[in-house]
């Protein structure tokens, strides 16, 4: 039978996809752990990765071995864990995930809470785009997250968090860089546009997608991305306009000019807690009522 330590191993490494990077962050050397792998799909008889001499690729067995295994460690962590909590929460870890967009903003205000009601808990943060958290939550391995609405897993409770604005990212120089009045959206018809992905930037897509169809504007998409981060560098050399996150602002991408923009709801981005109802971590029910 296999080990929790062999488990621990298998996800540094499914984690990593790199038995080097894997090996360092379990402070091991690399032959021992590609032994201890090994050893693992010996007992289990399957292959769990797919090795080239330039990459490691989960195999299907392997990523539904890695749920399995995930949800296994966390259970032997839970286990350890409850003889030194105490039943009030204010001790054990909490993990919580968070989208890339909500770093900028609402992520350190939850982590200020935290820190203030709950010093001896510890934080684990996962960064996650919506649809994986969602997952993540269903399955026991986060806590809490920080989602985009709506969330429709019936397992699933979820408060508002956060509303803020939009803002057009605008090239330095570009016509609509000037002015100190909002930006009409009628200003962006017709205009290279860097658009959020369908997929991974689900949220952000359907909320534009429904802002320039009641507005009766078409954009010229030019792209398609999933992080803030690359829209903004992408707008920093011309390659389009963009709308984003007021909180973006804060990573004053040279060459980029941020305006506000003309909408009927003035804060039309959401964000939401969410975490799965019956989730017994005491922890967790401390840290929701100081939110």
């Amino acid at each position: 039978m296999f080990t929790l330590t062999q488990l621990a191993n298998f996800v540094a490494v499914a984690e990593e996809l790199h038995f080097g990077r894997a090996a360092r962050r379990l402070r091991m050397t690399q032959p021992p752990l590609s032994r201890q792998i090994q050893l693992l799909e010996n007992e289990l008889k399957v292959r769990l990765f797919d090795r080239t001499n330039r990459s490691v690729r989960l195999t299907p067995a392997g990523r539904a071995f890695l749920v399995e295994a995930r949800r296994l460690l966390q259970q032997a962590d839970h286990a350890a864990m409850s003889v030194r909590q105490v039943s009030a929460g204010e001790a054990g870890t909490i993990t919580l995930g968070f989208t890339a967009a909500s770093a900028h903003a609402t992520l350190g205000r939850v982590l200020e809470a935290a820190r203030a009601a709950l010093p001896d808990v510890e934080i684990v943060l996962r960064e996650m785009v919506t649809r994986d958290q969602v997952r993540a939550l269903a399955e026991g391995g986060l806590d809490l997250g920080l989602v985009r609405p709506p969330v429709s897993d019936p397992d699933l409770e979820e408060r508002p968090a956060d509303r803020e604005p939009l803002l057009a990212a605008v090239p330095h120089g570009h016509p609509l860089a000037e002015g100190d009045g909002p930006v009409p959206l009628a200003d962006l018809d017709g205009r290279r546009f860097l658009m959020y992905s369908p997929v991974e930037a689900r949220y952000f897509h359907e909320l534009l997608v429904s802002l320039f169809r009641q507005a009766r504007v078409s954009p010229v998409y030019a792209q398609y991305l999933s992080q803030v981060h690359s829209i903004l560098a992408l707008v920093s050399c011309g390659w389009g306009l963009a709308l984003v996150p007021a909180a973006a602002a804060r990573l004053r991408y040279a060459g980029v000019v941020f305006r506000p923009v003309d909408l009927p709801d003035p804060a039309p981005v959401e964000l939401s807690l969410t975490w799965r109802r019956g989730n017994d971590n005491p922890a967790l029910a401390l840290l929701l009522r100081h939110l």
